[in-house]
């Protein structure tokens, strides 16, 4: 029998949350697959791959996160800080400013 959802990103966020991240982005990957409109799955695993410095992985799902929300303003400080990892500071610049924008005035 398969596990939920719920089930599963319960323990892809225990895994996360005991710090290790690689463990929880392998549960979550193929939870994200079957639902990939679910933005709390796609924040938890974006998160993932940001601290297990998978940032390409990362970026990318962030980038979704942005295509499903574009006024998320997380998701735009994170992508930021995603891109800003790879030394890609000219990139990050326009979210980390859409972040400020939204947030009242915070860079970070």
């Amino acid at each position: 029998m398969q596990a939920s959802t719920y089930e599963t990103f319960a323990v892809g966020r225990s895994y996360f949350d005991l710090g290790d991240p690689i463990a929880a982005a392998r549960v979550l990957e193929p939870l994200s697959d079957r639902e990939p409109e679910s933005r709390s799955i796609l924040e938890l695993l974006g998160r993932a791959y940001f601290h297990s410095a998978q940032l390409g992985k990362a970026e990318r799902t962030f980038r979704r996160l942005i295509e499903l929300d574009p006024c998320d303003s997380w998701a735009h400080i994170a992508l930021a800080r995603a891109l800003e990892r790879q030394s890609r500071d000219e990139e990050a610049a326009p979210h980390r400013r859409m972040h400020a924008a939204m947030s009242g005035g915070s860079l970070d």
